[in-house]
Parts: C-alpha cells; structure tokens; sequence
C-alpha cells in the first residue's frame, strides 16, 4: 500500500494507526456483529464509545468538570451563531480580526449583538496578527472573539489577549490539541474535527458551564441551545457517532504518544525543518509575518503563478497533495497537522529544493 504525503488543510490527514484499527472494526466493532457506522446512538455499546471519548478529551487537555465538552453538528460556521445567540445577554462582543473566518464569525453575529471590531490586519492582507492592547476591550462585553489559527493565511496567535473577566472565546479549528491548552483561559472553545482530531460532520465545544444559560428567548431554536445538549449528553438527536468513534481514536493515538506536550514538539519540530528550507530558499518565500507564523499551516510562494503551478504539479507526480493555496489567495499551503508525519515534511523540503535547482539563476 502506498500512501500519499497529504497536507490537505481539511479534511485532513489521520494517523495510521487509527484507520487500520477502524479498518479492522468495520465490519463487526468489538464482537458486536455490526459496525458502528449501524449502532443505534442509544445502545450500551455506543454509550461506551461516546462517554470513553468525553472521558479520554479530558484526559488528553486537562479539562476540569466545571467545563462541559459537548459532540455537536453544523461545523464551526454554525458556532459563529450559537455563540452570540447564547452567549449575549448584554449584547455586546468585541472581536479580533485576523482573516477569513474571523469576519465571517463577526458579520453572523452582527444579527444577534453589537460586534465590535477591536483590531484587525486585513491592511496587512492578514500576514501577521494585529496589534492591541487589553484596554482595547470593552469590560461589558459579553466575550471577546478570536480565531486563534488562520488557515488560509498561515497566521496564529502565540500570546492569548488579556480579556480580563470577559470570557475569550475562540475557534481552534486548525490547531485544537495541537500543543497544550490552558483550559482556564477560555470562556468557549469551538472546532470542527476534520483538520486536527478527527473526520468530517463533528464539532466540539468545551465551554465554562457557568457560561450555558438556560433563560433564553423562547424563540431560539432546541439544538442551537447549549444548555439542550448538555442536559442530553450531546444526544438530544442522533450525533455524527462515526464521526464520535474515529475522533476518540485519534484522542487515543495522542494519549499513547506522549499526549499534547509530545504532539507539541512533534509539530514544532515539522514547521522548524519547512521553515528554515523556505528561509534558506532563493525562490520559495513564507508569506506570513515571522513573529506570527502557524506551526499548522505554513503558507508560501514563489512570487510566479506559473511556477507555483509547476511547482504543485511536480510535487504531485512525487506523491505529495493538497498544497495548493486557498482559492482566493494561491500561492502553496502545507497544512501541518497532529497526523502528518515528519518524513511528509523532509519529502516536501526536498521537493521545494529539486524545484528550485532546476530554475535558472
């Protein structure tokens, strides 16, 4: 079996191990004699699964049980209004702008609340995160929004912002479980699973349990309602449950590799090596602000369209995929996440390297 080097930005890569343990139990789960993909979501042996996966989550980001870890759907674009719709009661939300979906979160709840905008690098082109300060934030808002790393861009945030007693808020789609988290330091997290835990049609939501409120108009929709998931265990319908088993593999596979301190420096030590071969390079340049750089997803160009589509057509023949650029910015993008392997890297670093031998000087 040959596999190819896939740094596609989502859905993403996942660990061997887990789609050889899923492969293996496909078929008949455990003894069961049915897959879990036909599991009734209210069987004892699902109930096992789904409760093994909250316990392991906890486990893997020391999240304490005064924080509850909800199994949603709708991805994180249905979250940019969850969130204000929950969370408002003075109707106020300040933001931090840092590219694509953190102004798409702020336009959505722009319906529900004053979104305020506190900084933002779209006059950069969002190569680097905005600068700030804590006394940009107003001290009634009810959160403060961040998208802390930007897929398309290939910026992250290093240094949460000072909110204050004002709940941050922040979509971890592209570098949940990356490195360890400070559970403490958010009000909510919110993620889609389909870059760095799991597969596609899951959304997890750690939030402050003191943050679910049940006093919500009478209008706001059952499932779009924490405090509905919370009081059915994130069974109120049925859950993506596949989505739920292969999510609690990939938990798993974290745990028994070292858990977030080992998968930390795991990545760390990927985005040095493509980093220091884009610093080095005469052709090949990092679009993001050094100081700002993701260690998820690193963005690059040649500065030629035509050559950054050479390059990703040569890459291709190499078994490398999915490093062409979002669509509205082009350019490369080499997405980093838990379950790409160090050799993907050095395959792409050499790759980069032919390429610009075979350019003229």
């Amino acid at each position: 079996m040959t596999r190819i080097h896939n740094f596609s930005a989502g859905p993403a890569t996942l660990p061997l191990e887990v789609l050889e343990t899923a492969a293996q139990e496909l078929v008949d789960y455990q003894g069961n004699g049915l897959s879990v993909m036909e599991m009734s979501h209210r069987s004892s042996a699902y109930e096992a699964i789904i409760k093994q996966t909250e316990r392991d989550i906890r486990t893997l980001a020391n999240i304490p049980e005064d924080y509850a870890v909800l199994f949603l759907q709708g991805g994180a674009t249905l979250q940019f209004s969850m969130v204000p719709m929950n969370l408002s009661v003075k109707g106020k939300a300040d933001f931090l702008i840092t590219g694509h979906w953190a102004q798409k979160a702020a336009q959505e709840a722009q319906k529900y609340t004053d979104a305020r905008v506190i900084a933002s690098s779209e006059d950069l082109q969002f190569t680097a995160i905005p600068t700030f300060s804590a006394q940009d934030f107003r001290n009634d808002a009810d959160y403060v929004h961040i998208c802390e790393n930007n897929t398309i861009y290939g910026t992250q945030f290093h240094a949460l912002p000072d909110t204050g007693k004002v709940p941050l808020v922040a979509d971890q789609s592209s570098c949940i479980f990356s490195k360890p988290l400070d559970i403490a330091r958010y009000g909510l997290i919110y993620t889609g699973a389909q870059k760095n835990i799991g597969p596609a049609g899951l959304t997890l939501v750690i939030i402050r349990k003191d943050l679910i409120r049940k006093d919500l108009p009478e209008a706001t929709p059952l499932l779009l309602r924490y405090d509905t998931h919370l009081g059915s265990d994130s069974m109120y319908n049925t859950p993506p449950t596949y989505a739920i088993y292969i999510t609690g593999l990939v938990v798993r596979w974290l745990l028994d590799n070292g858990g977030l301190e080992a998968a930390r420096a795991r990545n760390e030590k990927k985005a040095a090596l493509l980093y220091k071969t884009l610093d080095e390079s005469r052709l090949f340049r990092g679009t993001a602000d050094r100081g700002s750089r993701s260690l998820m997803n690193v963005t690059f160009l040649t500065g030629d369209e035509q050559k950054d589509a050479d390059f990703i057509k040569m890459a291709a023949k190499r078994g490398i995929q999915g490093i062409k650029g979002y669509r509205t910015v082009g350019g490369m993008r080499a997405s980093l996440y838990n379950a790409l392997p160090y050799e993907a890297v050095e395959a792409l670093c050499e790759a980069m390297k032919d390429f610009e031998r075979e350019q003229p000087c």
